[in-house]
């Protein structure tokens, strides 16, 4: 009886392993990277500085240290993928996600994709929401004073990016079909929470 009794916890201690095992090889193997979450900010380069930090779960900007806009540039380079980012931004931020960015040293609009976080943008079509002088937005959604999703897919030529559920962007453009991601810090007061990336 004993016996019996033992290899019945035996078996299910090998079926609970088991379980937990294939769980966290599901979870591995969906494909998601995440660049940077609440607890860490992860790897990345700078391009000009900002004041970053890991504060109540986000990484926070709100000030630059220097005259030039600030990026965090990733390690690596990437060619067909899926971001998400959770985000959240003042109503003076200028912010924005940069994708297939030609280089890693200088990131500006015309060596990268920039999905723009930007509600004051003096030009709205190009704004939050918008692929800068790829793919206008109308009407412009305003992203400030709350926590947002950005999932911006590019393959191939095609770009799509979607702000909180919503399609913003859907464009063909093949001036970039690879390259770095980049976060960017311009003005206002900048939060990333959650930026992962899932290649194609």
């Amino acid at each position: 009886m004993r016996g019996r009794r033992l290899k019945f916890v035996v078996l299910s201690l090998l079926l609970g392993a088991t379980a937990l095992y294939a769980a966290n090889r599901a979870s591995a193997d969906d494909g998601w990277v995440t660049l940077l979450d609440s607890t860490n900010k992860g790897e990345w380069s700078e391009v000009g500085k900002a004041n970053w930090e890991m504060k109540d779960g986000a990484l926070v900007a709100d000030k630059l240290e220097g005259k030039d806009i600030a990026y965090l540039v990733s390690k690596n380079t990437y060619k067909d993928f899926e971001i998400r980012a959770e985000f959240w931004t003042d109503e003076e931020a200028n912010s924005g996600i940069f994708i297939r960015c030609d280089q890693a040293d200088k990131l500006d609009a015309k060596i990268c994709y920039e999905v723009n976080v930007f509600d004051k943008r003096p030009d709205p079509s190009y704004g939050t929401g918008a692929i800068v002088d790829v793919a206008k937005v109308d009407p412009m959604p305003k992203a400030a004073g709350k926590w947002n999703v950005y999932e911006i897919t590019a393959k191939g030529p095609h770009l799509t990016v979607v702000l909180n559920g919503q399609k913003t962007a859907d464009v063909d453009d093949s001036k970039h079909l690879g390259g770095y991601v980049g976060l960017q810090y311009g003005s206002g007061v900048v939060k990333f929470r959650k930026v992962q990336i899932k290649p194609l």
